[in-house]
């Protein structure tokens, strides 16, 4: 939510933040970029980037000179060298000495192999004259880091030559899963290159755009300052005193064979991340990472919006790898592409031809230490096994989480609530949670309620759990600055809360309560702290079905500079806000995590909504894409940002179906509710000051239109759930680029207006106000698709055109796969819980077809004891069959769940896409057999047959043989 409230629901303190901060405008149209940091305006950003220019000048200088020589030798101008005698292999870590050619500061480079053939690589200062913040991975890395599994000596060798005048070191993987790869570092001037069977795919320092500002005592007042920036900054009004002076490092990532890199959300941007250099083709400003409240933020624009995920993926048709450059600082991303090798840096020792094209990106952070992941891939499974190797995937999510959730800000009290569900009732459109923002607290005191509008806030909840229905509450991290509030006077008393620059007294800002303070979550005691006020005894008026929404989380600040927590203020042990401001969000987003785990035994499974992210919020909840606005451009928009958020690991994505800020014509709503059933997170959102849009607000015939969206989800919600589950095994996204899928197909590598849910379903949304405009649809591979409604036949490689009506979508199953759907519709997704399951099987060019299934009891954590039913689907020579996954293992859990989940059934089985056509099956079960009639129709490759009620169980292993 962003700040253009009418002065009549406001407080007298936001009042007066409007006056000081001048945030407060009016029926803003768009974001206010002044209120945002340019590359060009923080300095560290602008040194680097002039040293990059720098280096490129002097490169191609010299180029020239070298050219005039017999034997010309390209090289980059970079000043940093590896140390004569330091390289040395000590276990699985390669250790140098890297030093500037003048300063001659001494940077401890390591190089660590991992065993599935990821390379972590790790830069400080020597000896640093102060520590640097390097608590980043404790709080990102699966297990903090500590459980990785690390190549072994006898799995790796290491080389080195002379060539040149130079020493070149080469370490190669001997072990069978990881042989091919390894990695070549060049000592002067000093370079890394990734190998792909002797290949370079991945090249650091390529251009020699590495520099490490090394830590270093401030100057007296009679010494000149020679770094621009270094020990102060003003932006506006506010000055950020820098006291550890300089420290930023950056360093260019070249992706050799590469056209198209993907990642670093959060922007709303392509999905093949544009130039950076050239306003022409792309922007003219990097991609920063600065998790910032921007409400109304424009579509294509490389600016910080809510997250940060430093993760880049790249794809070309002969692999896909990855970097992960693990930083919580400011940082800054500038992408280039060229087809020229001119800046190797020995040009006999690269396989890259001056003709290959090349991505070439350049990475600044302001703080801490270099640390970063190469990832291999080669496949991109192989990729997102080794990501979520090193952050965790995606954990499988409440059931009800990925229905229909129906939010505004705000519902005014709790016949308000209880009138909208009603209506929903009435209007036959099913939901699972209904959600309150920041209104119903007491003057915006959290955990706690305006008894005046919410009298019973238990009783509330107790009906709209009747009919198996949520509710989800706002929790924000600012706590108001109240000696009577409960939560502020435990929180100072055990020195909580964040301090000032100083150190002399908490830091005190403005937001929704006026004065406030905020958690320093790397004091000890206070993640714990924080999760306890959603305990039932500390949040009066909740019950284990109030679930949360965790907003303003950057942290969003109404006085502070770009609108959040000023750098240089302290957390616990000293360190800046500057060093960890990207996890601040993740770090809030798990102490609510942590809280709902422990507040009822034995424990189930939150769910909470946090806008603000890093890498590892995954494991925590569903996210968002923040304040949109209600236009077309935004509808559009939102796909590229859901994508690139899956891209980087990022499943549980949504964004606000109609758009938060302004009032979305009939047809408009309509085209995003039809888009929106088919992201991750599915939720209706609206400001404060629009007028009301639930669904039967709209009349016909928009309410039917919307109601049949609506179904359509909670049919598909087998195929979702699954779908979770293999993200949460994998690692892979759950709605994918279509380059995910078919990677071999060139020209979906940038394509950004259709995708896949799951390997089975391609969605090619409607995102035009004019809808005589026809869409274009490519059917990629050799194979069939079918229309999900009509289930009429695409034979591909085809392309086609279609007009669509408001009435209608286009939505396409591939050819080879088995789903599963719930057909019966209920209120909400628990009231489905002992429903039986339909198959859509939609046969492939060779007659086959394949799927799974997956269902646990949707709420607990038994499932990682045993609890569920996962089931292989195949269909080959006219038999279905069913059996047991790997992964399911015989136990007490299982064999309790198995029980309670008897009497569920197939109840229909639909084949689409039969070549000839069948008269009888013949079901095999439990060592019995049974005979069923079948209805077909159509002819030749429309032929689709029906089977009603097989009544074979979802927990067995069973095969029907058709003829």
């Amino acid at each position: 939510m962003k700040l253009n409230l009418p002065f009549r629901t406001r407080s007298t303190a936001l009042f007066y933040i409007g006056l000081s901060a001048s945030l407060l405008i009016q029926g803003a149209l768009a974001v206010k970029r002044g209120d945002f940091k340019t590359c060009e305006q923080a300095s560290f950003c602008r040194r680097h980037r002039s040293f990059a220019d720098a280096i490129v000048q002097s490169s191609q200088s010299q180029a020239k000179i070298d050219a005039t020589k017999e034997s010309p030798v390209l090289h980059s101008a970079s000043p940093y060298l590896i140390a004569n005698n330091t390289v040395r292999l000590d276990g699985h870590t390669l250790v140098a000495t890297v030093m500037h050619n003048v300063d001659q500061v001494p940077l401890t480079l390591e190089v660590i192999f991992m065993a599935n053939g990821v390379i972590r690589l790790r830069m400080q200062e020597e000896t640093p004259l102060l520590p640097r913040f390097d608590k980043t991975q404790k709080h990102v890395l699966r297990d903090e880091g500590r459980a990785f599994e690390y190549a072994s000596v006898k799995d790796i060798e290491h080389t080195y030559e002379r060539v040149d005048g130079t020493v070149v070191h080469v370490v190669r993987y001997t072990n069978e899963d990881s042989s091919g790869f390894g990695v070549r570092i060049v000592e002067n001037p000093w370079s890394l290159s990734y190998l792909h069977d002797n290949k370079s795919v991945i090249e650091l320092n390529n251009k020699g755009f590495f520099q490490f500002e090394h830590l270093r005592p401030k100057p007296g007042a009679e010494e000149q300052e020679d770094i621009d920036g270094g020990w102060e900054e003003t932006f506006h009004s506010w000055t950020d005193s820098k006291p550890r002076g300089p420290e930023s490092f950056g360093m260019d990532i070249r992706f050799n064979g590469f056209e198209h890199v993907y990642g670093i959300p959060e922007h709303s941007a392509s999905l093949s991340l544009k130039t950076t250099r050239d306003e022409k083709e792309g922007y003219n400003e990097p991609y920063r990472l600065w998790n910032l409240d921007v409400f109304e933020y424009e579509p294509d624009n490389p600016m910080a919006l809510y997250g940060s995920v430093p993760f880049m993926a790249a794809h070309n048709l002969e692999s896909t790898v990855g970097v992960f450059w693990l930083n919580a600082a400011e940082t800054w991303v500038d992408v280039t592409r060229d087809k020229s090798n001119v800046f190797s840096n020995l040009l006999r020792l690269t396989s890259g031809s001056d003709k290959e094209q090349a991505v070439n990106t350049h990475w600044i952070s302001e703080s801490g230490v270099l640390d970063l992941f190469l990832l291999p891939g080669k496949s991109v499974t192989e990729l997102y096994k080794q990501y979520s190797a090193l952050v965790e995937p995606t954990r499988l999510p409440r059931d009800f989480s990925l229905g229909y959730h129906q939010c505004r800000w705000n519902y005014i009290d709790q016949d308000d609530v209880l009138t909208v569900s009603k209506k929903m009732h009435e209007h036959d459109i099913p939901y699972d949670s209904i959600w309150l923002d920041i209104e119903y607290t007491d003057g915006k005191r959290y955990f706690t309620w305006d008894f005046s509008k919410f009298p019973d806030p238990i009783s509330m909840q107790k009906q709209l759990s009747c009919d198996g229905h949520k509710l989800v509450t706002v929790i924000d991290p600012h706590v108001k600055h109240d000696s009577a509030y409960r939560v502020w006077k435990e929180g100072d008393e055990h020195g909580y809360f964040i301090k000032n620059k100083d150190e002399s007294g908490n830091f005190q800002g403005w937001c929704w309560p006026g004065e406030s303070n905020w958690v320093d979550y790397l004091k000890p005691g206070a993640m714990e702290w924080t999760g306890k006020q959603y305990h039932l005894e500390k949040f009066n008026g909740s019950t284990s079905d109030l679930f949360i929404w965790n907003d303003m989380n950057e942290p969003s600040i109404f006085n502070g500079p770009e609108i959040t927590m000023g750098k240089d203020v302290k957390h616990y042990g000293g360190w800046e806000h500057r060093d960890l401001h990207n996890i601040y969000g993740m770090m809030y987003h798990r102490a609510t995590y942590d809280g709902l785990c422990t507040r009822e035994s034995p424990s189930k499974r939150p769910f909470i909504l946090s806008r603000a992210y890093y890498a590892g919020s995954q494991r925590y909840g569903a996210i968002w894409t923040g304040d949109n606005t209600a236009n077309w451009e935004h509808l559009r928009a939102s796909i590229p940002m859901v994508l690139s958020n899956n891209v980087a690991g990022m499943h549980f994505a949504g964004a606000d179906i109609g758009g938060f800020f302004g009032n979305p014509e009939k047809e408009l709503l309509v085209r995003w509710y039809q888009l929106g059933i088919w992201h991750p997170f599915f939720r209706a959102h609206a400001h404060i000051d629009t007028k009301r849009r639930e669904p039967w607000v709209l009349g016909e015939p928009y309410l039917s239109i919307v109601r049949e969206a609506v179904k359509e989800r909670y049919r598909m919600l087998p195929y979702w759930y699954t779908l979770f589950r293999i993200a949460s095994l994998t690692g892979m996204p759950i709605v994918r680029p279509m380059w995910i899928e078919f990677p071999a197909e060139k020209e979906l590598f940038a394509e950004q207006s259709v995708f896949m849910v799951g390997p089975s379903i391609m969605v090619v949304p409607a995102m035009d106000a004019d809808m005589s405009k026809p869409l274009d649809v490519s059917f990629p591979l050799q194979e069939n698709w079918y229309d999900i409604h009509t289930h009429l036949l695409y034979a591909a490689p085809l392309k086609r055109q279609f007009v669509v009506d408001l009435e209608h979508t286009l939505v396409f199953a591939r050819g080879g796969s088995i789903i599963p759907t719930r057909e019966r519709q209920r209120r909400s997704s628990s009231l489905m819980k002992y429903d039986p399951f339909t198959l859509y099987i939609y046969m492939g060019r060779n007659g086959t077809a394949a799927g799974e299934l997956y269902v646990d009891d949707g709420e607990s954590f038994d499932y990682k004891d045993g609890a569920f039913i996962e089931r292989e689907l195949s269909f080959v020579d006219s038999r279905l069959t069913s059996r047991a996954s790997p992964q399911t293992e015989d136990g007490p859990a299982q064999a309790a769940f198995l029980e309670k989940m008897k009497n569920v059934r197939v109840e229909r089985l639909v084949i689409v896409g039969l070549r000839s056509p069948l008269g009888k099956a013949v079901i095999s079960e439990n060592d019995k057999t049974r005979e069923i009639e079948l209805e077909c129709h159509g002819s030749d490759f429309g032929r689709e047959c029906i089977v009603r009620d097989p009544a074979v169980r979802i927990g067995n292993d069973w095969d029907i043989v058709f003829s």
